[in-house]
C-alpha cells in the first residue's frame, strides 16, 4: 500500500509514462500467449516472428494515444472507459491484421491475428480494473469506514452513486430503500433493496449511521412524507449533490449535500407562474437595489430567467456587487446570452446619483430590495437605519418617478406590521411613501406597489446558516425563546413573489403570501438536529447530543410575526398571493412627519425619532422608555 501511495503522489507525466510500459508488456505478453496457444507449446520467437511481437507496442501506444486512453483517470475508470478501449484495440487489430498480410510473413499465422488482439483486451481491461480499485481503495480497509449507509432510491441516480462509493469506499453501503414493490427484495450490484418500512429495523440491527436521498425525480411532498418519516431515526440525513455531478463519476461522501432549506420547510413551494413571471420582464431594461444581497440576488438570477433586455445591477457592497456580476456573466456566457449586465456602486442616500442612473439607462421596472434588514444592527444604528430604510426609498422612488420609470416593487417584511423594533417600523414607513406616492400619481405615472413576506430560510443572517455553524462546533443552539415562531419562505419564492406581484400592481397594492402555517423556531431546531444524525440533549434526554440555549428575546423582537395589518384580504390571479387593504397617510401629512424625521435622524436623536414614529407607524410599540 505503501508504494501505491507514492504512486499516487506522482506526477501526471510519470504515471502515463508508467502506464504506457505497462501497455508495452502487455502487448509483447499478449503475443506470447497468442503464440503460444497457436503451438500448444510455451514459445520463444525466433527470426523474424520478433517483428511480430515489436509491431504489437508499435502500433498499440499511438493508436491508445489517439483514443486518449492515456488522459482517463484509473480510480474513476467506468464502462464507458472499457468500450473505449475496446474501440481503441479494435482498430488495432484491424490494422495490425492488414499490415502483416501486406508484409506477407509466414510466420503469421491466421489464427494469431485473432487471438492475439482479444488477449491483448483481456489483460489491457483487467489492469485498468484492478488498478481503479487498489488505487481508489488505497488504506480503506473495512475498520476505516467512516459510516455505514443506506440509499434511499434504487433508481438511476442511486445505482450510479453505489458505483462511486464503491470506488472512494470511504462509506459501507448496506442496502438500498425503495416503495417500488417490484424491486423490493432484488439486489443491485450485490446489495439488497428493501422496502420504506423497514428502515427503522435496518437502522437498528444493522447499526445504520447515514441515508442519502437519492430520488431526484421524487415531488416536495414525496421528499417532504419521506424526511418526516426519518426524522425519528438516530441516522444523518443528506441528499444527492447535483445530477452533473453525478454524472461525471466523481461523486464522493464529502459531496453528499446538507439537506436544502426546503426540506427543512416542511411544505410544498409555492410553484411561480410563468405568465406572470414574463409579463413585465422580457425585453425590458430593470433596475434591482442592494442587488448583492439574498433577496436582490436572487431576483436578479430569478429576471435572467426571462430575458430581459438589460440588468442594472445596484449595490454600496463593493464586494457583493462584484461577486454578483461575475456569477452573472458566467451564466449569461454559458447560455449565450447577450443581455446587458451593468454593475452600479451607489448608495440609496444619493438622490444626485439615482437620478443620473434612471436618466442614463431609463429602466422600465425598478425592483427596491436595499435595506438594513437585521434587527438588533439598526436598534443599535437607529439614524442610519431611517437614512437608508426610509429616505433611501423615498429617493429610489422618487428618482424612478422623475424618469418616467413604469413599475416601481419595494420589497418589505412582515416585521412592518405592528412593530416592536426600529427595523420594523422604518420599513413600515417606506411602505407609507409608496402608498403615499402612489394615491397621488396619475393615470400615466409611476406604479407604486409593495410586496411583504416573512423570515427567508437561508438568506444571510437566517437562523438555519446560524444553526448549521452551531451543529458543526457541537452546540449548543441558541434560541431566543421556546415559543418564537416565524413565517418561513425559501429565497427562490419571496424572488418569485416580488416579481409576480409587480406583474399585477396597477399601483398602492400591497402585496402578502399566503404562506401557511407559521414555524415554531424550536421545531425547526429539533427537526434540523435530528436529521443531522444527533439527538437533542435535555432534561428528558441528558444524554443527548446537541443541547438548546435559550438566550431570551433580543430588544425590539416578537414572539409572533403578522402579515396583515387590516383584516378581509383579496384574492388575486395568483392562488397563494393575497391583496391587504391597509390605511396611510396622505402626501401632505406624510410630507411634514418625514422632515421632522430627517432632522431627528441627522441630529442623531433616538428619542425624538423613536416619538416620530410611534405617531406615524400603526401599532409600532417598542419597550423603550422615553
Amino acid at each position: 500500500m505503501h508504494k501505491l501511495r507514492q504512486v499516487l503522489d506522482w506526477p501526471r507525466p510519470a504515471k502515463r509514462l508508467f502506464v504506457i510500459a505497462v501497455d508495452i508488456i502487455m502487448a509483447l505478453l499478449a503475443t506470447w500467449v497468442a503464440y503460444s496457444l497457436r503451438y500448444e507449446t510455451l514459445h520463444w520467437p525466433s527470426d523474424d516472428q520478433w517483428w511480430v511481437y515489436l509491431l504489437g507496442p508499435v502500433l498499440a501506444v499511438p493508436i491508445f494515444a489517439r483514443f486518449d486512453l492515456y488522459r482517463a483517470i484509473f480510480r474513476y475508470t467506468g464502462m464507458d472507459v472499457l468500450f473505449v478501449t475496446g474501440q481503441a484495440i479494435a482498430f488495432y487489430a484491424l490494422i495490425r491484421v492488414l499490415l502483416l498480410y501486406w508484409v506477407k510473413w509466414p510466420v503469421f499465422p491466421l489464427t494469431l491475428g485473432v487471438l492475439q488482439p482479444i488477449i491483448f483486451f483481456v489483460l489491457i481491461g483487467s489492469s485498468r480494473v484492478l488498478a481503479r480499485y487498489m488505487l481508489a481503495g488505497i488504506g480503506l480497509g473495512k475498520e476505516h469506514y467512516h459510516g455505514r449507509m443506506l440509499i434511499f432510491g434504487a433508481g438511476a441516480a442511486g445505482v450510479q452513486t453505489s458505483s462511486a462509493m464503491a470506488i472512494t469506499g470511504h462509506v459501507k453501503l448496506l442496502g438500498f430503500v425503495d416503495e417500488d414493490p417490484a424491486k423490493i427484495g432484488q439486489t443491485i450490484n450485490g446489495v439488497p433493496v428493501f422496502s420504506a418500512l423497514q428502515v427503522p429495523v435496518l437502522v437498528r440491527d444493522l447499526g445504520i449511521t447515514d441515508i442519502l436521498l437519492a430520488i431526484p425525480s421524487a415531488s416536495r411532498d414525496r421528499r417532504n412524507k419521506i424526511i418526516q418519516s426519518l426524522r425519528t431515526l438516530p441516522v444523518h440525513t443528506r441528499t444527492l449533490p447535483g445530477l452533473a455531478d453525478l454524472t461525471s463519476g466523481r461523486v464522493t461522501v464529502r459531496d453528499f449535500r446538507e439537506l436544502d432549506v426546503e426540506d427543512l420547510l416542511g411544505r410544498a413551494a409555492v410553484a411561480p407562474q410563468a405568465d406572470l413571471l414574463a409579463c413585465s420582464l422580457f425585453n425590458q431594461t430593470i433596475l434591482v437595489t442592494g442587488a448583492g444581497g439574498s433577496i436582490g440576488s436572487e431576483l436578479c438570477r430569478q429576471i435572467l430567467l426571462e430575458r430581459p433586455r438589460r440588468l442594472l445591477l445596484l449595490d454600496h457592497n463593493e464586494f457583493g456587487l462584484y461577486t454578483l456580476h461575475r456569477e452573472l456573466q458566467a451564466w449569461c456566457h454559458a447560455q449565450t446570452s447577450d443581455i446587458e449586465l451593468v454593475p452600479l456602486l451607489a448608495s440609496v442616500a444619493n438622490r444626485q446619483r439615482l437620478d443620473w442612473i434612471c436618466a442614463q439607462y431609463r429602466p422600465d421596472t425598478v425592483y427596491h430590495a436595499a435595506a438594513y434588514k437585521h434587527v438588533p444592527m439598526v436598534e443599535c444604528n437607529p439614524s442610519e437605519g431611517i437614512f437608508n430604510n426610509v429616505f433611501g426609498t423615498l429617493n429610489m422612488a422618487q428618482a424612478a418617478q422623475a424618469a418616467q420609470v413604469a413599475s416601481f416593487v419595494l420589497v418589505s417584511t412582515d416585521k412592518a406590521v405592528r412593530p416592536t423594533n426600529l427595523m420594523g417600523a422604518s420599513k413600515r414607513m417606506a411602505e407609507l411613501i409608496l402608498q403615499a406616492m402612489a394615491d397621488r400619481a396619475g393615470t400615466h405615472d409611476t406604479r407604486f406597489c409593495l410586496v411583504r413576506f416573512g423570515n427567508v430560510l437561508g438568506s444571510s443572517g437566517s437562523v438555519v446558516p446560524m444553526f448549521r455553524e452551531q451543529l458543526a462546533q457541537g452546540g449548543p443552539l441558541t434560541i431566543t425563546h421556546p415559543e418564537v415562531t416565524r413565517y418561513f419562505m425559501t429565497i427562490p419564492e419571496a424572488a418569485q413573489l416580488v416579481l409576480q406581484a409587480a406583474a399585477m400592481a396597477t399601483g398602492g397594492e400591497v402585496f402578502v403570501l399566503d404562506m401557511g402555517e407559521p414555524v415554531r423556531i424550536l421545531d425547526l431546531a429539533r427537526r434540523l438536529v435530528g436529521l443531522s444524525g444527533l439527538s437533542v440533549r435535555d432534561a428528558a434526554q441528558p444524554d443527548g447530543d446537541i443541547e438548546f440555549s435559550f438566550i431570551g428575546l433580543r430588544p425590539g423582537e416578537k414572539l409572533y410575526e403578522e402579515l396583515l395589518i387590516g383584516d378581509n384580504p383579496t384574492a388575486t390571479a395568483h392562488p397563494r398571493i393575497m391583496k391587504a387593504h391597509e390605511d396611510f397617510m396622505a402626501w401632505p401629512e406624510l410630507m411634514i412627519e418625514l422632515e421632522q424625521l430627517q432632522q431627528a435622524a441627522r441630529a442623531e436623536n433616538v428619542v425624538a425619532i423613536r416619538q416620530l414614529l410611534r405617531a406615524c407607524v400603526h401599532g409600532f410599540h417598542d419597550e423603550v422608555e422615553l
